[in-house]
């Protein structure tokens, strides 16, 4: 069975990502930020959101793994400037219904939801720039930047919270990681 840890950044919808996860059928175990990644295998890692990026601990250290990692609203954030990007203040605070645009049909993470999708995000804070090795993925009108990816470690960022009845296809989302975690934890079959 896939595993997957949600590395919690003291985000009030962490218990959402979690319960997402294992009604997917998913082994999933939320652990606090200030756990290290050697005391949490898994095949896959989610950095959940959270209200401060003074916050989240050892979550950075999870994207030392060599296994797929998603990052959620502030999880995004911080692998974004981890990895060499920009994070800075939105122009419109607090909780919103925004229409994404998709950018790219063929991706792991967010292809699926083509041509647009709906969510729920805050944009207190916001990618500015992607980190060497990301492309954008997704955009809006609030927001330049709503999703990332790096296909080749396979990292994935988004500015919303697909965990949240409000966000469509939120669960699609889900499914299209944990598809990338059992990829990467399948044996060599060639």
């Amino acid at each position: 069975m896939t595993s997957i840890v949600v590395v919690d950044n003291h985000g009030q919808f962490t218990h959402l990502e979690h319960r997402t996860l294992r009604d997917l059928g998913v082994d999933v175990e939320t652990v606090d930020n200030e756990t290290p990644p050697a005391e949490a295998e898994a095949d896959g890692y989610v950095l959940s959101g959270g209200p401060s990026m003074d916050r989240t601990g050892r979550a950075a250290e999870y994207l030392e793994t060599d296994v797929p990692v998603l990052g959620i609203c502030l999880g995004h954030q911080l692998m974004a400037m981890e990895l060499g990007g920009r994070v800075e203040s939105g122009d419109y605070g607090g909780y919103a219904d925004v229409t994404v645009r998709i950018d790219d049909a063929d991706d792991p993470l967010v292809g699926t939801l083509h041509p647009e999708t709906r969510v729920w995000a805050s944009h207190a804070d916001e990618v500015s720039e992607v980190p060497p090795g990301f492309v954008r993925t997704a955009t809006s009108d609030v927001c330049g930047i709503e999703a990332m990816s790096d296909t080749d470690r396979d990292f994935y960022g988004v500015q919303w919270h697909p965990e949240v009845a409000h966000t469509e296809r939120g669960e699609e989302l889900f499914e299209n990681f944990i598809a990338r975690c059992r990829e990467r934890a399948a044996p060599d079959t060639v």
